[in-house]
């Protein structure tokens, strides 16, 4: 099992996301969980592409932070 970071942007009418350690690997949606799940499976296919291809599968360095001003 693989776990990965993944930010969600509120857009003009939308949602967006991305994975920071799996590059080029997006989504959008009209919701947030709509998105979430379209990012899940962007994901699947974008690891299951990697294996496929027999090419490492990165490693999950990113992490996020809320800070307090």
């Amino acid at each position: 099992m693989h776990r990965f970071l993944i930010v969600i942007e509120k857009a003009n009418g939308n949602y967006s996301a991305y994975a920071p350690d799996l590059p080029g690997c997006i989504a959008t949606g009209t919701t947030r969980e709509e998105t979430e799940q379209n990012m899940h499976e962007a994901i699947e296919l974008h690891v299951g592409g990697l294996m496929k291809d027999n090419l490492p599968i990165p490693r999950s360095d990113s992490f996020a932070e809320f800070v307090a001003v």
